[in-house]
Formats: structure tokens, sequence, C-alpha cells
């Protein structure tokens, strides 16, 4: 018998698999998941369930008194009994060791695949990343001719994050302190590292006036899918003629501009667009094109560009780029209806502000280790972002893609304190450039070839490469579940060992932790997390608190609410569903706040109740600093005072919060206010329970993920107003029960 938390809800209910929805339960027969029913037992059933071994389908306890007092005494019981195994058994342990992928480029992805076939006990992997789907460059030219969807050619992180079981952090990052060695971000707390590497890519180069704001630039990629998405609707709905130019005579210019032909022509043609309404697309390169790539290719793509009618000049230079028009160096210039950029990108200015080596462009300086060139040793870098002091090499995805492996071992190497392994990327590289249609020309150093044959060769290569972070990691999971094997000690004492005295207490502790004390988490650690918590801004009824974290007692206290109101009182609390600690707590925090926006009163008070993973206590108290620094603006900007709460140690992250508010007697909404004939009004979009049920299962994208945690940081304080200046007679807070829990909640006492 066990209990669990509901993906869909996060209400603690009875299942036979923790990760299940409370409305089903799992038979598990090897990899196989059979889903049936729950099953509905009487009490004295339920009191004979207990007494036997844990089976995988478990009842469902009645809404009666005596099971809500079975149920406690047996999740105390078995909280007892299995505490110690579970923090042996899991293979994790307290965390130790903070490693922090910063971008979710080539190499990372494969670091992430690699940790979680093989993870690090006592070592957390993150990935901050400002974009959930990461594209893969060699597939782009695809995406534009119009032969890739956008999924078939984006690695979905956050699915690999959870295959990984590495947290996600959806945030772009703005600098590194590599003293304090945090990453820093904007509007929210910084994210500290004890290992950090960086794969961020490049930015658009701001070198040509109008290059970037203007111009559409091809790298970051994210930015150019939205773009090519509005050209599209452009070209299918225009009447006249348009004129397209892309600038950088390299191997992704010559690409973009056959790719972009090819699918405008085809577009035009399917909408019926006249002949004379023809798309005409040019390429700009201030030397000859594919500079470094064999002179046989060169001749080839030329050849193949006059016969798809794409022009190239070659020779011309850009002086600027104005709205509409390209004025080149020799002073002419170039009309235009839409511009790509493709020249080599620059990197993000912030690199040169963080003390740590950079090449003459702005790139970060890295050695034969991937390290940073000039230390930290904890700092590694790889892709385009890096370049290597001792072996040089053009900024090309194929290095990115080769840098993965011996990165991970490097930084394997690194937490466990052994010598690290020199990486030597080749001379030499097979590159397939496409023509636009289903034709390619290979080359190799001298070698060079060209026919319709390679490009089944390179959508193969393509897709392989793809499969091993979608589809393959189901594959892989299984493989691992079929050969797992225990953690070796040896293993699990190497990153503890090398992380010093205190690391190696805590890992031995943690088998055998006491919760005599209630599992409180120490009073040091508490103190420094709330003096680093901003000052309270100033807040309606903030003179009604007495006692409060300014200083803090055994209780808070406040003042009764003045004559003629009423005191509303509300509790919330769940265990983490998303790995940022940040957005959970400010999840977390507009979760409790929303019963009393429901009943249209005006929060003024809140204690936290907080559950933080034991670990060393630099770790725990960076936990429940994020939740509660994620939580503070929410619960400011509702006129609420964080008053006091308590805190201890737990197996998960939980936080909820019990809010105290105010209204004027006789104002508040309820749920049994409905009446016959009245309309049904949703504030917010239903679904965020089914969309992170099925995150837990790598079976939602990566921004069905973001879109949901938006929605559930959202305020209904504002709805909630409206609601009530229109004389709404019910109001509820749709949450863990779902639209028809909610509405059968409020029909039966409205007999509506």
């Amino acid at each position: 018998m066990l209990t669990g938390p509901c993906t869909g809800c996060s209400k603690t209910r009875w299942t036979g698999n923790p990760r299940q929805r409370c409305c089903f339960t799992t038979q598990a027969v090897g990899r196989a998941a059979k889903r049936v029913p729950f099953q509905h037992y009487p009490v004295p059933r339920v009191i004979a369930h207990l007494a036997k071994p844990t089976r995988t389908t478990a009842p469902r306890l009645a809404a009666h008194p005596v099971s809500r007092q079975i149920s406690n005494f047996a999740r105390y019981t078995s909280t007892e009994q299995s505490s110690s195994a579970q923090m042996e058994g899991s293979g994790q342990g307290p965390v130790l060791k903070d490693v922090v992928l910063l971008g979710g480029g080539h190499s990372h992805v494969e670091v992430l695949r690699r940790f979680g076939m093989d993870p690090m006990p006592g070592v957390r992997v993150t990935l901050i990343t400002k974009d959930v789907h990461t594209p893969y460059s060699g597939m782009l030219p695809g995406l534009v001719a119009g032969f890739y969807t956008f999924d078939e050619c984006h690695i979905d992180l956050a699915q690999l994050c959870t295959f990984a079981s590495a947290r996600l952090i959806h945030a772009e990052a703005i600098g590194i302190d590599k003293q304090s060695m945090v990453v820093m971000l904007p509007k929210r707390p910084p994210i500290a590292f004890d290992v950090l590497s960086v794969d961020i890519g490049i930015t658009p180069s701001k070198a040509i006036p109008g290059s970037s704001s203007i111009a559409t630039p091809v790298k970051p990629i994210s930015g150019l899918v939205d773009r090519f998405n509005r050209l599209l609707d452009h070209a299918t709905n225009s009447e006249k003629p348009l004129q397209l130019c892309v600038v950088g005579g390299g191997a992704g210019g010559v690409e973009i501009s056959l790719a972009l032909n090819h699918r405008l022509k085809s577009e035009r043609q399917k909408a019926g667009k006249h002949e004379e309404a023809k798309c005409s697309v040019s390429l700009f390169s201030k030397g000859q094109i594919l500079q470094g790539h064999t002179p046989a290719a060169r001749h080839k793509l030329l050849r193949l560009a006059q016969e798809e009618g794409v022009e190239v000049r070659e020779g011309v230079g850009i002086k600027q780029v104005q709205e509409g028009r390209l004025v080149l160096e020799d002073g002419a210039e170039q009309p235009f209806d839409e511009c790509l950029w493709c020249t080599q990108a620059s990197a993000p200015a912030w690199l040169t502000t963080t003390g740590l080596q950079t090449d003459e462009l702005g790139f970060l300086s890295i050695n034969e280790y991937l390290q940073a060139a000039s230390g930290p040793p904890n700092i590694f870098a790889v892709g385009d972002v890096a370049t290597s002091t001792v072996y040089p090499r053009p900024k090309a995805g194929v290095f990115a893609v080769r840098q993965g492996p011996p990165l991970t071992d490097n930084i394997r190497r690194f937490l466990q304190g052994e010598n690290l392994k020199a990486f030597k990327p080749q001379t030499s590289w097979l590159s397939l450039i496409t023509s636009g249609s289903k034709y390619a020309v290979a080359t190799k150093g001298w070698f060079c070839l060209e026919g319709a044959w390679l490009w089944p060769v390179k959508d193969y290569i393509d897709r392989k490469f793809m499969s091993m972070y979608s589809t393959g990691l189901d594959q892989m999971e299984a493989k691992m579940a079929a050969s797992a094997k225990p953690t070796s000690k040896a293993k699990e004492q190497g990153v503890a060992a090398a992380a010093g005295p205190e690391a190696l207490a805590a890992v031995s502790a943690a088998k055998m932790r006491c919760g005599g004390c209630g599992g409180k988490v120490g009073a040091s650690i508490l103190s420094r997390v709330l003096q680093r918590l901003p000052r309270c801004k100033s807040i309606p009824g903030e003179s009604d608190i007495l006692v409060g974290l300014d200083a803090p007692d055994d209780a808070a206290v406040i003042r009764p609410p003045p004559a003629g109101h009423v005191m509303v009182q509300t509790v919330d609390f769940f265990r983490s569903f998303v790995d940022d600690p940040y957005v959970f707590g400010a999840i977390a925090a507009n979760h409790a706040l929303g019963d009393c926006h429901a009943m249209g009163a005006q929060a003024q008070t809140a204690l936290a109740v907080a559950v933080v993973p034991y670990g060393l206590d630099s770790k725990m108290e960076e936990e429940l600093f994020q939740m509660l620094a994620g939580a503070f603006p929410v619960l400011q900007e509702a006129g609420c005072a964080l008053v006091g709460g308590h805190t201890c140690e737990g197996q998960e992250a939980s936080l909820g919060f019990s809010v105290t508010g105010i209204a004027q007697e006789g104002s508040l909404m309820s749920k049994s206010g409905m009446q016959a004939g009245q309309a049904i009004i949703l504030t917010k979009p239903l679904g965020t329970g089914t969309i992170m049920a099925a995150a837990m299962r790598r079976r939602a994208k990566g921004r069905w993920i973001t879109g949901a945690l938006s929605s559930m940081q959202q305020s209904s304080a504002e709805a909630a107003r409206i609601l009530k200046d229109h004389e709404a007679t019910a109001c509820t807070d749709v949450t863990g029960f779902g639209l028809v829990g909610h509405l059968v909640e409020m029909t039966r006492p409205s007999q509506a």
C-alpha cells in the first residue's frame, strides 16, 4: 500500500504507484503498464489490506473519518519503515554537487542523455535555456524547404530533462559570477553551481547597421521560425512579385537561399499564383561562396543555383540594411521584401563582463579539456560560443556534436577528482550541402560529389541523430530497466569523497536520518533564507501586523478585522510538480491565494509550510530560498504579507500556504449561489493537470508545459474583481478536482 501525489492535481491519494493520477492506478508487468480503475472498498477491507505487503493495485479510501485516521497512521508508519531504504536504494541520496548546463546546444543534449543513462549519485543536473525546443541546425534547410515539421527538427528539452532527471529552468542568462559561482538570470535570483558548462550558441552580429533589427538573422534559429512562418503567409496571400535576399556565402547561406527558393515556389504554385507573381531569391557574399570547402563544391553549387533561378552575387559587401533595401558597399541599393542574415554571428556581449578569457571576437577561450582557458577549472564551454586555443576549428555543428561525449566524461572526472582527458577534434569532416530540392553535394577535404541519392543519406543521418533524443529515449529506458544494477559503493562515494568531509558526513547521515525533532530545517538555514528575501513593500493592512517576519516570534500576531468585516481563512499545500523551485514557489503562492480571490476577499497574511529534501546545508538553503523567492512577489502583488511558517525535511520538495483574508460581511461569493439558467464563465484555460501528468511520462511537448506553467502563474484576482463588480452569484477556484468536480460541488448546495 503506497500513498502518492496525483500527477494531475498534486493532492495526496492512495495509489499503487505514486506517479499515477487519482482516478486510475497501474498494474506493472515488466515494462508494460495496464491501467485499471480503482476498486472501492469499505473501511474494514481497507484495514485488512494494511496488514498485507505492498500491492501494485491499491484501494481508494472512502471519505470517512476512520479512513482518514487510518490514512494518516499508514502514511506515518510507511514513511518510518521505508525512509532508510528509499535513501539508500534510490541511487540518488542527498544533493552534494550541482552541475549547471547553460544553454541547450548540441553538446549539452548529449550530456543530458548520458547522465540519464548513467546518473551520478549526489549530483543534480540543471539545464538553463531560453528555448524549450532546441533546433538541430543540420535539418534547418529541410525545415525551410518544407521537408520537415517543426517537431521533426527540434529536440524537446523538457522531455529530455525528464529522462535525465534534470531540472529545467526556462530563462535566458544575463551573466556569470565566477567568484560566487552563480548564473545571473533576469527578474529572479541567480542559480548556484559547482560545475558550469556553457553552450548558448551565438547571437546576431550588429557590426552592420540594421542587420539584426531589420533583417531576419538565421541564428539563433528560434527567432527565424516565427518570422519565416509570417513570410510564408505573406508569400501565399500576396499577388505581387516578391524579392528576397539572403546575405552570407557560407554553407548555411547557400543552403538557406536554395531551400527558400524551393519552398516559396512550391507554396505559390499551391496557392494558384500567376507566373508573373513569382518570387526571386538573391544571395549576397562578400567573397566567394563556400570558402573553406573544395573549389569543386563551389562550382557545383553555383551551377545548381543557376538552374534553380537563384541569383548569386559574389564579391558584394553590404554597408547597411534599411527598411526594404540593402545598401551595398559600392553605394548601389537592392530592394527586398524580406532579408535573411546568414553571416558569422557574434558571441553574447555579456560574456566579456564575466572575467573569463575570450578571443578577439568575444567567444569564450577553452583549453584541450574544454575548460575555460584561464580558469576557473569548474567552468567548461563548448559549441559555437567557444573557441579552442589549442585546436582552433571553424564554427560548425559537427564539432558541437562531437564535444558532447568528452564533455560528459570530463565533468564526471572533475566531480570525482580525477585527471581530465584532452579532446582533439578532427581536421576534416563530411559536409552534405542540400540544394533546395532533395539533392545534395557532399564534401570532405578535397573529396566532392553530388546526386539525388545523397539526400536519403543525409536524411538518414539527421533522423538517426534526432531519434537519440526522442523515440530513442523510450528504447533506452527499457534497456536500462532490463539491465538495472544497484549503484556501487565506490561510485556512490566518489563524488562525496571529492567534495570533502561535509559531503561524506551528509551521505552517512542520510541513511539514518533522525526525524525525532519533527525533521525541522535548521534554524541557521532559516535565518539566512529570511535575510536573503527582499524587504516587504508597503501593503494594505500592514499596520495590522503586530508580530511578523521583521521580529519573528513563536506565532504571528495580527489585529482582528474592523467592525462589519469577517475573516476568511484557506490553506493549500502540494508537492513540487515542476523542476524549477522558483516557478514552483510562484505557482504555490498563486494557488493558495486562489480560494481567497474566488470568495471576493482581500488576502492579508500568509503562513508558509515547506518541505525541503535533505542535503548539504547550502543545498537546502538554496532550495528553500528559491521557493520562497518565487512566492514572495506573488504574495506582495496580492497585498498579502508573509508573516511566518514551518519548514521540515522530506523526500521531495513541497510547499503550501495558509492565507488569511478579510472581506465586508455579506459581500462574499460562494459555491452555493448558482441559479438555474445562469451561464458558466471560465477565466482560464482548462487542462493544466492533464499536461503536467503527461509531462511526467514524457508525453507532453515542451511548449505545452511552458504554456501551462505560465497559465498557473496568472493571478485570478482581477478576474474575481470583475465577476464581483458584475454581481456574480457564485464562484469557485477550479484546481485539483477539475471542472466537473467543482461544478458538482457548486450544483449540489445550490440545487441548480
